[in-house]
């Protein structure tokens, strides 16, 4: 019997070629309850991967364009003062969804973008003093190109570390670009996409993937590599406690994407990078490609443990 992951990923392999890791990736954050940030190039499939996901799933998508003059309550939404009804009304914003496509979000200011910080920490939005239930699940992908930097406001680190992980999507091989041209080349695939997973079937999942056993060796071994980024050389500032829960749920959610019920060792190293690099804090050192080195050589650094990990 095909399972809601399986379906989920089957059905975006029809419009992404190549991007099996990515989409394990992206699917862990989604069950995990975090949210996501895609670094890339234009051009490589960002905004494609977030509608895939969203066709896949029977929820409500919202996108927003961010640029320099989007004000805060052109994303959560506004009251208006309504004639007809002699009374202020609330017009609820793109924020209302789902699945949000944040796109290109360091081209707005920071104000609009700390409007995010709310929704994607606590699921809520609050407009004159009045707080708002974000309906569930609540997921956002935002995106950056890490290239054009004119016109741009980096994101702060307490933005950052709201996000689960940042991810990037591969390059593709001279075959899967061939391929990539004759599944394009006469029609549209994305939308031809029907939904095969429901708003609840997430929902359990991301019940269910709390209940996936770590062993307590494994929970160790976590915490270990959360204290020795704080200790590495050429590090300000190393994971934070909601860092190393983070890395603790992508865990969980990893090893159910993959079939188990209890967390490995492998789970830690393929989903470790993508949570860890962007909370690091180099000292002298900008950019992505600083970072994903120095959590290479954190994972490297960390002895890891053997144990019999399904044994509770």
């Amino acid at each position: 019997m095909q399972t809601p992951i399986t379906a989920i990923k089957e059905n975006i392999a029809k419009v992404l070629v190549g991007q099996e890791t990515v989409t394990d990736l992206l699917l862990t954050a989604l069950i995990s309850g975090g949210h996501v940030l895609v670094e890339d190039v234009p051009g490589m499939g960002k905004t494609v991967m977030a509608r895939a996901l969203s066709r896949s799933i029977s929820a409500k998508f919202g996108r927003v364009q961010f640029t320099p003059d989007l004000l805060p309550s052109d994303v959560t939404g506004l009251n208006f003062f309504d004639q007809q009804q002699s009374e202020f009304v609330f017009q609820p914003g793109p924020v209302f969804c789902n699945i949000l496509l944040a796109d290109e979000i360091n081209r707005a200011t920071p104000r609009t973008q700390s409007s995010l910080l709310e929704c994607m920490a606590e699921g809520t939005v609050t407009v004159d003093g009045v707080t708002r239930e974000l309906p569930p699940p609540f997921f956002v992908i935002a995106t950056q190109n890490p290239v054009e930097t004119l016109g741009t406001y980096p994101l702060p680190e307490a933005q950052l570390d709201r996000f689960l992980m940042r991810i990037s999507m591969a390059p593709p091989t001279p075959e899967q670009e061939v391929a990539i041209l004759e599944r394009f080349r006469a029609a549209e695939p994305l939308g031809e996409l029907q939904p095969v997973c429901t708003q609840e079937e997430i929902l359990a999942l991301q019940r269910q993937s709390r209940e996936v056993f770590v062993h307590k060796v494994m929970m160790g071994y976590i915490a270990s590599l959360s204290q020795a980024s704080r200790a590495m050389k050429g590090v300000e500032l190393g994971i934070s406690p909601r860092g190393t829960l983070a890395l603790l749920r992508a865990c969980q959610s990893y090893a159910l994407i993959q079939g188990r019920d209890f967390v490995t060792p492998e789970d830690v190293k393929a989903v470790a990078v993508p949570v860890i690099a962007h909370r690091l804090d180099l000292s002298g050192v900008t950019g992505t490609a600083g970072q994903k080195k120095a959590a290479e050589d954190l994972l490297n650094s960390v002895t890891v443990p053997t144990e019999d990990w399904g044994q509770r």
